[in-house]
Formats: C-alpha cells, structure tokens, sequence
C-alpha cells in the first residue's frame, strides 16, 4: 500500500508513524518546507517528494489546516485530473464537511477523519466517514490506521460532535492533570512525583474504564467510602462546579467547530 500525506506537522507526522509501522507500505511526504519533509521520511523510513508525486498513491492524506485548504486546491486539483492513479483522499480539516473539500478539490473519493493527538503514542482516537468510497477501501483504511489507536467509523453528521470530545478533550485532560499535580505538591509532594502520579492515575483509571465496561459513576461510588477521604475531595469538586465546568468545555468546543464550518 502506498499512502501520501500532504503537510508532516504533529498529526500528519503521527499518522505516517502508524502507516510506516508495516513494513510493506510505502510512505510519501510532501511539505512546504521540504527540510521537514526530509526529517520526517529520514525517521520513518519513508521518501520525502515533490506534490506532484505524493499522488501516485492509494489514499492521499491532506494534512492541512482548514484555512490552508482553498490554497492547497488550487495547486493540487489540477495536479489530480490529469493523474495516472484515483488516490482517496483523507481530510482532517476541523469543521470541513467532505462536499467542503469536494467542491475545492474535485469529485474523488473521500474519507474525513478527525484523529486526536495520542494518536502519536498509538493510544489515539480516530474518527472516520466516507463519501464514495467502497467497503474494502474502509476497511483497509480501518486497518491502515490500526497502530494509531481506537478507529471508529461514524456518520459525518455525528463527526463533529465526537471530535469536541475526542479531539479537544486532550487539552482539558492535561489542565486537570496539572491540577492534580499541583495540588499534591501544595501537599509537599515532589513536582517530577507529583506529574507522573497524576498521569499514571489517569491512565490506570481510563483503562479501567475501557476494560470493565462499567458506568463511570459505578466506577466513583466503588472509591468513595463513607466519610472517607475521597468522597471529600468528590465533594469539593461538586462545590466547585466541576462536571459543569468539564460539559461546557465540550459544548463551547463543539458550537466553535460549527462556527469554523460556516467559515
């Protein structure tokens, strides 16, 4: 399988990581700035070309900001009309719905995602939909994209709603994971102790989570004693607006990608 992407910044460069990872397939990288490109294909295995020929592939990834989209088809659809190959191409334009990038690049076969940036250690989530694109073409997407992480397909009309929480909630994860470690240290724990307790907790209990199956409520109750010491920190959270806080996070997340998708 030979897979393109155009644009090697953090999330291209993470999803070619995960394509390289099978040795037989063949990585192409494009970038503006081509030392990058270089850098990248140096690291991965793969080969760092021109535009042009990041089209002599199956799935062409465009791994550009929604902003940098309309400059790019320009370049790149005439390119694609007189190509030899019909590369899918794989979108991750935040709020840019596959007619969007259809009607810049072309009627081609087309596949949106939206990974998240733990996609970089394999522990990602990425989303996906299609748009003329066959059942073995997702499936050997799906299977393209395994080392990433948790790849789920989803309706398009769903995308948006799922990246407010996959995609953004990253960032949220770590404010409160520094907050974590803050207040252990205003406990006298160490700062270095403080970090990795507070990582290693959370990734113990999100595999919890994922493992039992369990609602993450049952999962609370089951570490909350009677008057015990953490149902009083539970309760300070509650205090503080803490669940409100974490759902707004999601809802203003999610009404801001409508708002780049109107853009």
């Amino acid at each position: 399988m030979t897979v393109s992407f155009i644009g090697t910044g953090n999330m291209g460069s993470a999803l070619a990581a995960a394509v390289a990872k099978e040795a037989d397939n063949t990585v192409l990288l494009y970038d503006k700035d081509a030392s990058r490109a270089a850098a990248v294909a140096e690291k991965l295995g793969g080969r760092a070309v021109d535009l042009e020929k990041t089209l002599d592939a199956d799935y062409l990834f465009l791994g550009v900001k929604p902003q940098v989209l309309p400059a790019l088809a320009k370049e790149l659809a005439p390119l694609l009309a007189r190509a030899a190959k019909r590369p899918v191409l794989v979108t991750m334009a935040a709020g840019k719905s596959m007619a969007f990038v259809r009607s810049l690049m072309g009627e081609y076969p087309i596949i949106r995602i939206m990974p998240n940036t733990p996609v970089s250690v394999g522990e990602g989530v990425l989303l996906y939909c299609g748009c003329d694109v066959t059942e073995d073409d997702k499936k050997t997407f799906a299977h393209l994209m395994r080392h990433a992480g948790l790849v789920v397909a989803l309706p398009e009309e769903k995308i948006d709603a799922a990246s407010a929480l996959t995609g953004c909630g990253p960032a949220f994860v770590y404010l409160f994971l520094e907050a974590l470690a803050d207040g252990a240290v205003a406990c006298g724990l160490p700062r270095d102790l403080s970090a990795t307790f507070a990582a290693a907790t959370l990734k113990g209990a999100a595999a919890l989570a994922l493992s039992s199956g369990q609602n993450p409520g049952a999962l609370k109750d089951a570490v909350c004693s009677p008057g015990g010491t953490t149902i009083e920190g539970v309760r300070t959270l509650e205090e503080n607006g803490f669940r409100g806080a974490a759902m707004d996070a999601v809802i203003a997340a999610y009404e801001r990608t409508l708002e780049l998708g109107q853009a």
